[in-house]
């Protein structure tokens, strides 16, 4: 096959953005190996994944079980953009509480969203498991405090939201929470059945059972041109390359790509922190904590006994801003961490920054693009990153594949919020 002259003049279809900055406790740890290979010649497949982040491993993995013939391209590589800067709190709570975003986008919407939340963070917990994949992973149950968004009256009523949707949890008041976990001053709901793990190993292992199965990983590979049509879509890299697919996934995280709705979206930055392993320190139960705030605090452990604590959000899409307020945010971070756990050492062994997606309700969207035929996109994933991705994960399956999905309409771009 005639090699097409490179096209080094080209535009990436996708804002470039540089994504993270600092050393993630994950960063610090063995890089975990997933087989590439540069893109040479023309190629075709039946679904093109732009992206191979954990979003597009848990996409590729999902789409080459049901037996299509995947390939993921990435302008950097695997496991390189955003996903080694999450702090990989795996939690089916919506960053909005449902009491308030039953009031966003009424009751039924809201219950089902938070209900299919749930069934993401059990079906990753469960698939990960009978994949076998070892990602220091852990079940955890949560603490959500008071905090100006939610007052202990407001956090009652988020209560009953979550009891009449059918979540098991506990409301307790200041006195209660106190004795259990050694926070003082905090009214909390107890929350069960959520997950952590190593996004990076996470990542790997999705990849590698799908390239176990035929599924190829392109990278470095740049999109430039991306031509759908009625019959599959024909992609064009900007050395000169053509993909052409049946269907084109755009997973790309928080680049976005160019001419695909915003629904809201807008990219965000935060900071995170993480400790040394002290495990005789950790409170009982280990559970996540955050609050009812704006900005929050997330804390969670490793099964290493490692505190990783993240927020401090701002609107900030710049990475010099971002960057620049590592220190003082690391600083702010450890000082917050450890006055809300005194019996924890807040000193920071990692720090780092990183620039995420956000939305005015805290859902993602995924599903077709308008006027882009056989094109799909998983974007806008708020502060459940990897949960929102499984989430993608079994609704393009079910849409590529014609079964449909009783939920898509939740987060399909012609969505009215």
């Amino acid at each position: 096959m005639t090699k097409t002259p490179a096209r080094t003049n080209q535009a990436s279809v996708t804002h470039h953005r540089d994504l993270r900055s600092g050393q993630s406790i994950w960063s610090a740890r063995r890089r975990p190996t997933v087989p590439t290979q540069p893109l040479t010649r023309n190629i075709s497949c039946d679904v093109v994944i732009i992206g191979a982040g954990i979003s597009g491993a848990l996409i590729a993995e999902t789409l080459s079980e049901a037996g299509l013939q995947v390939v993921v391209v990435d302008r950097r590589g695997p496991l390189d953009g955003s996903t080694a800067a999450s702090t990989a709190m795996l939690q089916y709570e919506i960053d909005t509480p449902l009491s308030l975003l039953a009031e966003q986008i009424g009751r039924g919407r809201a219950e089902r969203l938070w209900r299919r939340s749930r069934q993401s963070v059990d079906a990753l917990r469960e698939r990960t498991e009978r994949l076998g994949l070892k990602v220091d992973a852990a079940t955890r149950g949560s603490i959500y405090l008071h905090g100006n968004v939610l007052d202990a009256e407001g956090l009652a009523r988020e209560a009953d939201a979550r009891r009449r949707a059918g979540f098991e949890i506990e409301l307790l008041k200041s006195t209660a929470v106190l004795d259990r976990y050694g926070i003082k001053g905090r009214h909390a709901i107890i929350g069960f059945g959520n997950y952590s793990a190593d996004p990076r190993q996470l990542t790997a292992g999705y990849l590698n059972v799908a390239i176990g199965r035929g599924a190829r990983v392109y990278s470095p590979v740049d999109i430039c041109e991306v031509a759908p049509g009625a019959s599959g879509v024909t992609l064009q890299s900007v050395d000169g390359h053509e993909i052409k697919a049946r269907y084109l996934v755009v997973a790309t995280g928080y680049e976005m790509m160019k001419g695909v709705p915003r629904k809201g979206n807008r990219i965000i930055s935060s900071w995170s922190i993480a400790t040394k392993p002290q495990p005789r320190a950790i409170w009982p139960t280990a559970a996540m904590i955050w609050e009812a705030a704006d900005p929050y605090l997330y804390i969670r452990t490793t099964p290493a006994g490692e505190v990783i604590c993240g927020g401090e959000d701002e609107e900030i899409s710049d990475a010099d801003e971002r960057d620049a307020k590592i220190a003082a945010k690391t600083a702010i971070l450890s000082r917050k961490l450890g006055a809300l756990l005194p019996m924890i050492d807040a000193t920071p062994v990692h720090a780092w920054a990183g620039s995420f997606g956000d939305s005015r309700t805290g859902t993602p969207t995924i599903g077709r693009i308008p006027r882009m035929p056989n094109c799909y996109a998983a974007m806008g994933y708020g502060g459940n990153g990897i949960t929102f991705s499984m989430m993608a994960a079994q609704m393009l399956r079910g849409l590529i594949c014609g079964d449909g999905d009783p939920d898509a309409d939740l987060v399909s771009f012609s969505r009215k919020f």
